[in-house]
């Protein structure tokens, strides 16, 4: 491979809106003080949690809901989508949560909490959720301006967690992501432009994946993460990919590995927490080796850290960083979302 991904000219070029200055900078957002705003509200019970937001959005209640599995005590679902569920009523707290205030989907789920009166809470950086919120007396967390929601998923978790405890669902954990800010620096430096590729992992699997449509596999507690790198994938290099999650994979897509289409231009992605299930870990394993001679060789990725919350937001950050590098290397600009935009004027 040529020195594409080391030439400073060349990632000016590509990068114009600098994604990867952006990247270099997320890991300031785990010591972002998330303030709630019309913090008073009633002491109704809470029996259920709803969090309403799509893509990137969505991203930190899933992050969320996996970390926080033993920490929350009633049930907590995600929706993506216009319509909140029919149980939705005064003790489910929904948190409306969208980066730009705007997207049609949780406005519409918005207007549902309301009419329905449920405790609620909004996560927005400006539009049309902040308006609502304003003009209802409703609490809200703001977001900064001017990211693509896919890098501001930091951000978004901690605006989420401090409207969790502000409805008491849990404590005390927006300290515990402040605390991983100086390390995640530290370990994202080594993946930055200036690091040449033969140091730098990150040039080095955009390298290797450049020109193919990846998969991306994560387990029961890496599956957002895998879904992280998805995202990054379709957005910052314009590229098609996949992902799903161990142990569902081997009840069905495993079998479509082994046969059509005899061609298989994929690259695939093993995303692996030390603080996996021993079953789930020996099913990727196992899988990969069943597999050998159908499909590529995985490629694991181990995610560093030494807690669940460090890994996930680690492997989020990777996730942006070998998607840039991608995006270099397939020549388009890794910001803008032009068809996404296009799509939402054209509805």
């Amino acid at each position: 491979m040529n020195n594409t991904l080391d030439n400073e000219k060349i990632l000016t070029q590509r990068d114009p809106a600098g994604a990867l200055k952006i990247a270099s900078e997320q890991y300031k957002q785990a010591s972002f003080d998330a303030v709630v705003l019309n913090k008073e509200h009633d002491d109704r019970e809470i029996t259920a949690v709803v969090v309403t937001g799509m893509g990137g959005s969505a991203l930190a209640a899933l992050l969320a809901k996996v970390w926080l599995r033993n920490d929350i005590k009633v049930p907590f679902e995600i929706i993506r989508g216009y319509d909140l569920p029919s149980y939705v009523g005064r003790n489910t707290l929904v948190i409306a949560s969208s980066y730009s205030g705007n997207t049609e989907e949780t406005v519409s789920a918005l207007d549902q909490a309301i009419e329905r009166d449920a405790q609620i809470g909004v996560i927005a950086s400006s539009g049309k959720l902040l308006v609502t919120a304003t003009n209802n007396d409703i609490s809200y967390a703001t977001l900064p301006v001017g990211l693509q929601p896919r890098m501001a998923v930091i951000y978004n978790l901690r605006a989420l967690l401090a409207l969790l405890e502000n409805f008491s669902i849990v404590a005390g954990k927006q300290e515990e992501i402040a605390a991983l800010s100086d390390w995640l620096g530290q370990e994202s430096a080594a993946w930055g432009a200036d690091v040449p590729t033969e140091k730098n992992w990150a040039k080095q699997l955009a390298e290797q994946a450049v020109g193919k449509s990846p998969v991306f596999y994560g387990g029961a507690l890496t599956a957002p993460v895998a879904y992280k790198w998805k995202i990054s994938w379709n957005e910052n290099a314009k590229n098609l990919s996949f992902w799903n999650e161990y142990s569902e994979f081997n009840h069905n897509e495993f079998m479509g590995w082994t046969s059509h289409p005899v061609e298989k231009p994929f690259v695939v992605f093993d995303i692996i927490s030390s603080f996996e299930h021993p079953q789930i870990l020996k099913r990727f394993e196992i899988s990969d080796r069943l597999l050998s001679g159908k499909r590529p060789k995985a490629t694991t990725i181990n995610l560093a850290g030494d807690s669940l919350i460090a890994q996930m937001l680690w492997g989020s950050i990777f996730a942006d960083y070998v998607s840039i590098y991608v995006a270099v290397l397939n020549g388009v600009d890794p910001t803008p979302v032009d068809l996404i935009e296009k799509l939402k004027k054209e509805l």
